[in-house]
């Protein structure tokens, strides 16, 4: 039967009618999958953001150069399992006083004073490693001080995020800071493994130095940022009973306290990086002294974690946070377990990577979460107590993995971790849950 020209020529005028509503609809869902910079509208979170590129690179920098200068000086795992400890100490006296002190100060004053001191510590690592003069427990106690300025300069600064930005807009911007921070994990890694061999240790902390100069500029910029009254009009202080009262308070909201103990359970149990330097070494076969595995590990992480980051426009569309949350840290242990149990370079690299996709999502919603249901007047605090918790978690994992892998094997005690990590956090749903049903308020 012959088809009619005019008819054949409106379907084809049809079909291409079609062709570009749907090629519209496909672009539309790509981009709302993808980030959202919607935060990067306003200039001060643009300009302390855009400086986070520069100085989370430096960061990792010295994060790669301490535990792989104190395997140098000492060719044992056991060892680099004692920067926990003495980043644990710092963290947590100077974590939960900072937050209280992020309450009762400007905010703008204290990121200052804590990012130059932190600057200068890194000068000093470098003078130290530049000059061979040092020994191991020089370098764990200028760590220490370092993670004690720190543990101060990161609750204030995510106790600054609410006073800049509107409530609907922090599920980006927490992403769009992890995101960085995870880009700054694999880069400096990856940038330390290969340059080692090059330049030597010691300039990786010179490097780390110069950036922060890019976060104290656009600290700088900050209008100042005074504390607000307490709910019975006095002046807010830092002093123990404040402390203390932070501790009251987590103990009244069951999500924040949930939230903090499964993060806990994750990091103590599941973060494998004290055996790093080992297996880069005798698993995957590294040179002595460093080289492309070594990078890969203590960047794998944070590949994941950017990878989420760059699309996580669909993370503001989910309310089930607290179901999320759980979820994404059953992935975390599931990926740990893989990477313990592998001796293949790649599949070990791509199991942490999927793990730290689950820990950005886990990450994201519970900073949400505190922000949200935390009040201005306590949120320092609450901060303090949530940088305690996520830096805490990992340095009691380095304390345990060292003197495991050096007992059962680094595989062994990274999987045992990684079991440890589902068979806990089920247990503490069970217990508690009220977390699983939590649900972000409609704002």
């Amino acid at each position: 039967m012959p088809v009619d020209p005019a008819a054949r020529r409106g379907s084809t005028r049809a079909l291409r009618t079609r062709r570009p509503g749907v090629t519209r609809a496909l672009a539309g869902k790509f981009r709302s999958a993808l980030a959202d910079t919607t935060p990067l509208n306003t200039l001060e979170f643009r300009r302390l953001w855009g400086a986070g590129v520069v100085t989370t690179i430096g960061a990792q920098l010295t994060v790669v150069a301490v535990p792989v200068q104190i395997y140098y000086l000492t060719q044992s795992s056991a060892y680099v399992g004692l920067t926990g400890l003495f980043g644990l100490v710092p963290l947590v006296v100077f974590g939960l006083w900072g937050g209280a002190i992020a309450d009762a100060v400007d905010r703008r004053t204290l990121l200052l004073a804590t990012g130059a001191g932190i600057s200068l510590v890194s000068l000093a690592l470098w003078v130290v490693a530049a000059s061979g003069v040092g020994s191991v427990w020089l370098v764990l106690i200028m760590f220490a001080v370092q993670q004690g300025l720190l543990a101060i300069n990161q609750p204030t600064r995510s106790a600054v995020l609410p006073r800049l930005l509107p409530a609907t807009e922090l599920p980006a911007a927490n992403a769009l800071n992890m995101t960085v921070f995870q880009f700054g994990a694999i880069v400096g890694p990856v940038l330390a493994g290969a340059l080692i061999p090059l330049i030597g240790l010691s300039t990786l902390y010179l490097a780390d130095a110069i950036a922060l100069l890019a976060t104290l500029w656009a600290t700088w910029r900050l209008p100042k940022l005074p504390p607000q009254p307490t709910g019975n009009g006095a002046a807010p202080t830092a002093r123990l009973r404040d402390v203390l009262a932070g501790f009251r308070y987590v103990a009244t909201q069951k999500i924040l306290l949930v939230s903090f103990l499964v993060d806990i359970i994750a990091m103590a149990f599941g973060m494998p990086r004290a055996v790093f330097p080992e297996m880069a070494e005798r698993t995957f076969h590294d040179p002595p002294g460093g080289g492309i595995a070594l990078g890969l590990l203590y960047a794998s992480i944070a590949i994941g974690a950017v990878a989420g980051g760059l699309f996580s426009g669909w993370l503001h569309r989910i309310r089930r946070q607290g179901v999320a949350v759980i979820l994404a840290i059953g992935v975390w242990g599931l990926g740990v377990t893989v990477f313990g149990l592998t001796h293949v370079l790649w599949l070990a690299v791509a199991a942490l990577a999927v793990a730290g996709a689950a820990d950005l999502v886990s990450a994201v919603y519970r900073s949400t979460m505190l922000q949200v249901v935390a009040t201005d007047e306590m949120r320092g605090r609450m901060q303090g107590v949530f940088i305690v918790v996520v830096a805490g978690g990992p340095r009691l994992a380095d304390i345990w993995h060292g003197p495991a892998a050096d007992a059962i094997g680094t595989g062994a005690a990274s999987a045992v971790g990684g079991v440890a990590v589902l068979v806990a956090t089920a247990s503490t749903v069970l217990l508690l849950p009220a977390f699983w049903r939590y649900t972000a308020p409609i704002r």
